[in-house]
């Protein structure tokens, strides 16, 4: 199993890799396209289904996997624009029950696109966006060749138009990226998905080989395309580790950027370890074997039918390699696989853990489109957590639309938030309980910083964090399920290694708002370096040398019966942040029993 921490967990379509394939074929080898059992439709779009609703949030990158702000996106009808963090939201996009195509779009970058099956909860997706990096150019009327550093090709004969089909006479800018399904990136930068309709309107999963993108710019930055009646020849380099199982002659497909799938058109054969073609037009090209596929839906759970999320699901066929995905909020995941075929199912839990699957069965073979529930057993070595909280704006008020992003080891899940409450549901390992939460409010276009947590398995409130992109510190606090009081004004935070006060070391930490009249104010008596970690009450009346945190000054909170939980996650050095975060219940001075949980993210000033 290779190690999938460079596939980003937002992806929730199924990814082909080469990791399993044994045999090629054309189409026409070993698949009947007359076979009167295959019901072919009149248009290939009545394969989708009927019109759905559904919520979509993902994330656009560059090759860096950095973060592409100010892409456009297109949903059918619908558009968005991803934010500072690359990510986009669009919800109640009209899809097909079977199919949902996602462009992006934005200038300095080729057109990019992810196709899904669409499942039901958010749909969760990532693209790749190559930028369009000029390979080299050739002039109307005269024939040319561009080639890239890896010996991928065009030639051309000269005739060019542009998009209204007027002739184009001038400069030529060829932009051009050569896919290697050798490269784990592969899956994230190519168009759509590997589904395709053939040259007979079947549908079909593919097995790539390797692609080729091309684009054409005029010297005005116009898209340009071949002239009606001519043709180029591509060459497409095949990885050496491929060449083994690479056929003599093998279909091209081009994508079709309209619809969002891969059709058949003409052949290509393998010279030395390149497969050379004639095509007569521009968009993705793709060397591919195709195969008969069903549309199959994974949901996951555990002994007690709690749905898993953000799992990894792999089906391995012994014939055309493994596909991966990863379960939504519902634990489901869906994608095309392979018909006729006995498959085996892993789940794995995001390679934080390591690469031994937390479960394996034999599913199929399936004849027609599919659902299967798979659950998890129990695993010691691995603690299912869930992270809940309240995400308000900075007014107070519950976000109507916006997410939550949660950083663990090397992963980022994100949730979307409609109504101010989100979960997430993650597995870890037992020897990392700390996380990072930060947040974006899609309406007021506004964030949070990003604060760490600690977990309190199974279940980690971490109470209301609100979005004012404009305060650098802040402190909110919320008393039995009441309205979150938030202070971010004239705040005082220190830290002393040898306090004159107390045998260690010491934090103090006030605030108050001049708005509101509140005031906050918290002490804690530390461990010893590093510092950080959980802890209970501080009572003054305590022992000598005990160790916890004090906040009753202010909120009226007792020693007696006091069950609150303090988890000091960061202390930085003067200017950095001190991250706290508690929870818990209490007795008031008067006796009074209540709840609090809070965040202290706070600029240490000494």
């Amino acid at each position: 199993m290779k190690s999938i921490k460079n596939f980003p967990n937002l992806i929730l379509i199924l990814l082909f890799s080469l990791l399993a394939i044994t045999s090629c074929q054309n189409d026409d080898d070993g698949i009947d396209n007359n076979d009167p059992q295959e019901n072919i439709p009149d248009t290939f779009s009545e394969y989708f289904g009927n019109d759905i609703s559904r919520d979509f949030i993902g994330s656009v990158i560059d090759k860096n996997h950095n973060p592409i702000e100010g892409a456009t996106i297109t949903i059918g009808s619908e558009t968005a624009t991803t934010d500072s963090n690359g990510v986009f939201m669009i919800n109640g996009a009209t899809v097909k029950q079977r199919f949902g195509y996602i462009k992006a779009e934005k200038t300095g970058y080729i057109h990019a696109s992810r196709s899904v099956v669409p499942s039901n909860g958010t749909n969760k997706v990532t693209i790749m966006m190559l930028e369009a990096t000029v390979a080299g150019s050739v002039t109307s009327g005269t024939s040319g060749t561009v080639t890239a550093t890896d010996g991928s090709s065009v030639s051309f004969d000269g005739n060019f138009i542009k998009e209204d089909g007027s002739t184009y006479d001038g400069s030529v800018d060829v932009i051009l990226h050569h896919l290697d399904p050798a490269d784990d990136d592969m899956p994230l930068q190519m168009p759509g998905m590997l589904y395709a309709e053939n040259e007979n309107g079947a549908e079909r999963m593919l097995q790539t080989l390797g692609m080729l993108a091309v684009e054409l710019r005029g010297s005005g930055g116009e898209d340009l395309n071949l002239a009606e009646g001519s043709t180029s020849e591509i060459k497409v380099p095949v990885d050496a580790s491929l060449m083994s199982i690479a056929p003599s002659t093998i279909s091209l497909w081009y994508f079709d950027e309209t619809n969002g799938y891969w059709k058949e058109e003409g052949q290509a054969t393998l010279q030395g370890n390149m497969y050379v073609g004639t095509v007569s037009h521009f968009s993705f090209w793709n060397c591919d074997i195709p195969a008969e596929a069903i549309t199959l839906c994974v949901t996951t759970t555990d002994n007690n039918n709690v749905p898993l999320a953000n799992m990894q699901v792999s089906i391995t066929s012994a014939t055309f390699g493994t596909t991966y995905g990863y379960t939504n909020e519902n634990g489901e995941v869906c994608g095309y696989v392979p018909s006729n075929e006995s498959l085996e199912l892993n789940v794995y839990s995001y390679d934080v853990c390591g690469d031994t699957a937390l479960h394996t069965e034999t599913v199929g073979p399936f004849t027609e489109d599919a659902n299967t529930v798979v659950i998890v057993p129990d695993n010691p070595d691995v603690i299912q957590e869930t992270v809940v909280g309240t995400f308000n704006t900075c007014d107070g008020n519950a976000v109507t639309n916006g997410y939550v992003q949660l950083s663990y080891g090397n992963q980022t899940f994100i949730d979307a938030v409609s109504n101010g409450e989100f979960e997430i549901n993650l597995l870890r390992c037992d020897d990392n309980n700390t996380f990072a939460v930060e947040a974006s409010d899609y309406v007021n276009l506004q964030v949070t910083d990003s604060i760490s947590y600690t977990f309190t398995t199974p279940l980690t409130d971490i109470g209301t964090i609100s979005a004012c992109n404009a305060v650098t510190e802040f402190i909110e606090y919320t008393i039995d399920d009441g309205e979150s009081t938030i202070i971010f004004e004239n705040i005082s935070a220190n830290f002393y290694a040898e306090s004159p006060n107390y045998p260690g070391p010491t934090i103090d930490i006030f605030a108050s708002s001049n708005d509101q009249g509140n005031c906050f104010y918290m002490y804690g008596a530390l461990n010893e370096p590093d510092y950080l970690g959980t802890y209970d009450n501080y009572s003054f009346n305590g022992t000598v040398g005990d160790t916890g945190f004090f906040i009753g000054e202010c909120l009226s909170v007792a020693d007696e019966n006091n069950d609150i939980s303090y988890n000091l996650t960061a202390l930085g050095n003067v200017g950095e942040y001190i991250d706290i975060n508690f929870s818990g219940s209490y007795e008031d001075w008067d006796g009074n029993a209540h709840t609090i949980n809070g965040v202290v993210h706070v600029l240490r000033d000494n």
